[in-house]
């Protein structure tokens, strides 16, 4: 089942639940996922979609630092709840070990000699891991093993 026709009926329950976070948060997720199938003029895949989720989830993360910085543990918690329920619809999240298993897979490929190679190392990771880890962890892994 594409992930558009579960926030679709992940919004139904929520509507008749009378949960308005959920609700409200629902309704912003299909509307970027409806705005993204509009730009592109055709139905998006699950990749797409995933990709799609995982900018609205990148940006509810920088939100909750952001706020944390200031001092608004409210608006912490909204985000949060935002955040734990987009999850929801985006594949598990690899653990560190996992993906520099698959660091090791490409970093035996592609041989880099010098961190001037990160964006070529970076482009081949994040297609291999899809939407599974978040860009900054493999970056700073990346970043990492090109130092050492």
């Amino acid at each position: 089942m594409m992930i558009s026709s579960e926030v679709d009926a992940a919004l139904k329950t929520a509507m008749k639940a009378h949960d308005q976070a959920a609700t409200s948060c629902l309704r912003m997720v299909r509307a970027a996922l409806k705005n993204k199938a509009k730009d592109l003029r055709r139905e998006l895949n699950d990749e797409e979609e995933i990709a799609c989720l995982s900018t609205l989830a990148k940006q509810r993360r920088d939100s909750i630092d952001q706020f944390r910085k200031g001092g608004r543990e409210d608006l912490v918690a909204k985000e949060a709840a935002e955040l734990k329920l987009i999850e929801q619809y985006l594949p598990r999240q690899l653990a560190e070990e996992d993906v520099a298993r698959v660091l090791d897979e490409v970093f035996d490929e592609l041989e880099p000699k010098s961190p001037k190679e990160m964006g070529m190392v970076m482009k081949a990771a994040m297609a291999r891991l899809k939407g599974q880890a978040d860009g900054k962890l493999v970056n700073q892994l990346v970043q990492k093993r090109l130092k050492g």
